[in-house]
This record gives structure tokens, C-alpha cells and sequence, in this order.
């Protein structure tokens, strides 16, 4: 797949709802492989595993070109052992809404407490229904990318947010 991605992010106010909601949970360990002017990403999905590259955003963090491969378990092994930082480990939650699904990522390991949505749009325009439990967009917030909460787990500065999302 390859194309032109548009997703807005939100946090996720604290309790179960969204567990509730989901009709589907994954498991999900990704990492990072340095690259400059992109973000180059190993993503192992229950037993799937994808190499991603994405482009810098242009428009607040809103938009950016997106390719993502299939590759192999075992490719995914080795290419793992070349990301920076460790890795990221979550569980993916998906909630259908009205025509959008979101995908709901509750964070383990440094970046625990940590639950965020994204939902992909079709154009920066297009209008969405939001579940009850989602919260602020954080759409563009660089604290909120998941390559840099390797280099600045959530644990480091949960305690900046409302009490409503920790």
C-alpha cells in the first residue's frame, strides 16, 4: 500500500469504554530505523509483519505520504534489530464509528497510561462521529508520535496532562 495519508489523533479519557466497544484487539511491537527527511518503521502485528516509510508531514502533522510493504516474520526479526531505541509495545483496539473506524492504541512498558485514537480520513475536510470516550486532539503534537516516545516515554511527563487522560 502507498498513498497519501490523512489522520487526526486524540487522546483517550481513562476507564474501558473503548475496550468495550472494540471488535477487534492486536497486538502490536514496532520500531524505528534512523532516516533522515523520513520515518522508516518495523511493525510486527500478531503474525504479521510491515516495514513502513513515511514522509514528514507538511501540514501540521495532518497529512503525509505513506508506504507500507508486507515482508516476512523473519524479515521483521532482522530488520528489528536495526531500530534505534527499543521498541514500542501497545495493543490496537478498533471501534467502529458511524463510517470511520478508529484505532485505539493502549501503550504498555514506559509509555503505560498512555491510550490514544486515530482515525484515517479522506480529505482534510471530511467530517467524522466521535466516540464518547475520545478526548483532545493532539493531531501534530510531536510528544504524541510513537517514534518519539522511545526517546521520551510518556512516564517522563505524563503529569502534563489533565487528570481525565493519566
Amino acid at each position: 500500500m502507498s498513498g497519501f495519508e490523512i489522520e487526526r489523533k486524540f487522546l483517550v479519557k481513562k476507564g474501558d469504554a473503548f475496550k468495550r466497544a472494540a471488535f477487534s484487539c492486536s497486538h502490536i511491537v514496532q520500531g524505528y530505523i534512523p532516516a533522515d527527511g523520513a520515518t522508516v518503521r518495523i511493525r510486527i502485528r500478531d503474525n504479521q509483519a510491515y516495514l513502513t516509510i513515511k514522509s514528514h508531514s507538511v501540514d501540521g502533522g495532518l497529512s503525509r505520504y505513506e508506504f507500507e510493504k508486507e515482508i516476512t516474520m523473519d524479515e521483521a526479526q532482522h530488520l528489528i534489530k536495526l531500530c534505534k531505541g527499543g521498541v514500542i509495545d501497545k495493543h490496537r483496539y478498533l471501534v467502529k464509528s458511524g463510517n470511520h473506524t478508529f484505532e485505539v492504541d493502549d501503550f504498555h512498558g514506559e509509555n503505560v497510561g498512555l491510550i490514544m485514537a486515530e482515525v484515517e480520513l479522506s480529505s482534510t475536510e471530511e467530517e467524522f462521529e466521535k466516540p464518547e470516550f475520545i478526548g483532545i486532539e493532539v493531531t501534530g503534537d510531536k510528544r504524541f508520535y510513537n517514534s518519539h516516545l522511545l526517546e521520551n516515554p510518556f512516564s517522563l511527563w505524563k503529569n502534563t496532562l489533565p487528570e481525565e487522560y493519566i
